[in-house]
């Protein structure tokens, strides 16, 4: 197929090298396209080298072939990586200026682009507002990550690697001439997502909580706004900088919850609405029946404090119960239990109350599940089968959890 790869002014360029070679091995015909900057950070010759297509800049090269325009209308696919937040302004506002500006005017091809740039940078509001603008035409946005920046810098706005490019393009290009949406794309659904732990007070300083910090539940977030959703993220407490990505992603709204009930009253609102929820929230099973309103003090208290604890609301099983036709709902279960069979069988158990499509369920303890990067899910479908299991990163979980999701609602 044809493709046109873009690459605009950024350090990221030379990933861009890794991604052309990849799409050529693939049997694409590919051509790229850099602006004047992007020579600066990777030259002609390696572009022509890596593509075994002449490169040029400008609209006034090879005026007899029309190729200001030719190359945008042959154009099967167009990827731009790195997309500069400049680049975004200019494609979202129409300006055509150069030959990958004329190229995307002229194409009636999917676009593909790879943001890049400082986290001040991506979370401008300009620059919020041109990706939303992007995305209601169209326009696939893939990342970016978050990770090391240039200068020392750390936060979202890192592109995203070659081989995540290369897949997501891939699942666009099927066939010789066919170009159709990836699997478990989620284009149009509206998702709820909770994350995080609830705290309950026993008094103004103290709570009772627990170890989540937040990061699979916002991993789930993240992943369903890049497969296109519209995503609401509830979350309750979770650590510091696990919130940087979604809250700079265009297609995430994020509001705080911070006891159950307050989590409670935020999903039966947004519920209703919603074509996925996904409760992935660490929720307090129990809450201090009469909190303190003073500080509890040792002082005279005899060496022992006596709490009385009371359950709090079954958010997961009342929103099964109200579910609207058509609604999918995955829950979650943190099981300490060691025995692999022991534990799913825990776990059908507990989908079964709970009336959820699919449950994930995880291994938790003192250096598993909680305050980790990794996570090792199951995911246990209707029938109490299952459907997937996955170990790795919790981005990598959550991956694997809208695959399932995607796969269920299709019907495969």
């Amino acid at each position: 197929m044809f493709v046109v790869v873009g690459v605009t002014g950024g350090i990221a360029a030379y990933k861009t090298v890794h991604l052309v070679r990849a799409l050529v091995l693939d049997g694409h015909e590919v051509h790229v396209i850099p602006t004047e900057d992007a020579l600066r950070f990777v030259g002609r010759p390696t572009w022509e080298a890596i593509s075994r297509h002449p490169v040029t800049t400008s609209v006034h090269d090879d005026v007899a072939q029309v190729r200001h325009v030719a190359l945008g209308q042959k154009a099967d696919l167009v990827v731009v990586a790195p997309a500069t937040a400049n680049f975004l302004a200019k494609f979202a506002a129409g300006l055509a200026d150069d030959l990958l500006g004329t190229s995307l005017l002229a194409t009636s091809a999917p676009v593909v682009v790879a943001p890049a740039m400082h986290t001040e940078m991506w979370r401008h509001p300009a620059t919020t507002r041109n990706i939303a603008v992007l995305q209601q035409r169209g326009v696939h946005i893939v990342g970016p990550e978050s990770g090391a920046l240039t200068g020392g810098d750390v936060g979202p706005g890192r592109m995203s690697e070659p081989d995540a490019i290369h897949a997501f393009v891939a699942g666009l290009l099927v066939g010789d001439d066919v170009l159709r949406q990836p699997a478990g794309r989620l284009s149009g659904l509206r998702v709820l997502v909770t994350a995080g732990g609830t705290r309950e007070a026993i008094d103004p300083v103290r709570y009772i909580g627990n170890r989540s910090s937040g990061r699979q539940g916002v991993a789930v977030a993240v992943a369903a706004a890049e497969r296109g959703a519209d995503v609401a993220l509830v979350v309750a407490h979770v650590d510091s900088g696990v919130l940087d990505e979604a809250d700079a992603h265009p297609s995430i709204t994020v509001e705080h919850a911070g006891t159950a009930a307050q989590l409670a009253d935020a999903v039966a609102r947004l519920a209703p609405t919603a074509d996925v929820v996904v409760m992935a929230a660490a929720v307090a099973d129990y809450r201090v029946a009469d909190p303190s309103q003073i500080k509890l003090s040792k002082e005279g208290g005899g060496g022992t404090l006596q709490l009385t604890l009371e359950e709090t609301s079954d958010i997961l099983a009342a929103t099964t119960a109200a579910r609207r036709d058509g609604q999918t709902i995955v829950g979650f279960a943190a099981e300490t239990e060691p025995d692999h069979d022991a534990r799913l069988e825990r776990a059908r158990r507990k989908r079964a109350r709970k009336g959820v499509d699919i449950l994930a369920v995880n291994e938790v303890g003192w250096t598993k599940g909680f305050e980790t990067v990794d996570n090792a899910l199951t995911l246990i479908g209707a029938d109490d089968s299952v459907l997937a299991s996955v170990a790795g990163t919790k981005r990598e979980a959550a991956e694997a959890l809208w695959d399932a999701v995607s796969a269920l609602r299709d019907g495969r």
